[in-house]
């Protein structure tokens, strides 16, 4: 499956070629719906909510060679590990939307549920769903 990305793992951002340099068959603009951003410390966090968004960013695909470290490697970056209560974030499965109008899953790391709790008592969403537009 594909990755939706929405902050440093962005084409231009600090962690792209970091991690992504070499690995990729393809990276197009996407949009996910039902969705915010909420700025974090130089870095976005995507809270999911129903009705709100959309947020853009990148849809990247791996080459298939390269698939399961640059999974190994995200989920690193992230701090990401299945079933931890103390993950930051989440790797979750969702329907993304491309230029076309066309639909495609992609893994998308969303804020955990302690964070995500953080996020909506004390901080505000980023108005315009583009972490690289507010960031700049």
């Amino acid at each position: 499956m594909p990755f939706f990305v929405y902050g440093t793992l962005r084409p231009g951002e600090c962690n792209h070629d970091r991690h992504l340099h070499g690995r990729l068959a393809a990276a197009t603009p996407a949009l996910l719906p039902d969705a915010v951003l909420y700025a974090g410390p130089g870095y976005p966090y995507l809270v999911e909510q129903p009705g709100a968004g959309p947020v853009h960013g990148e849809l990247l695909t791996a080459r298939p060679e390269s698939y399961d470290a640059l999974l190994a490697d995200l989920d690193r970056l992230e701090d990401y590990r299945p079933g931890d209560p103390h993950n930051d974030y989440e790797r979750v499965a969702r329907a993304v939307r491309l230029p076309d109008g066309a639909t495609r899953r992609a893994w998308v790391y969303v804020a955990a549920p302690a964070v995500r709790a953080r996020l909506r008592a004390h901080a505000r969403p980023l108005s315009t769903g583009d972490w690289r537009a507010e960031s700049a």
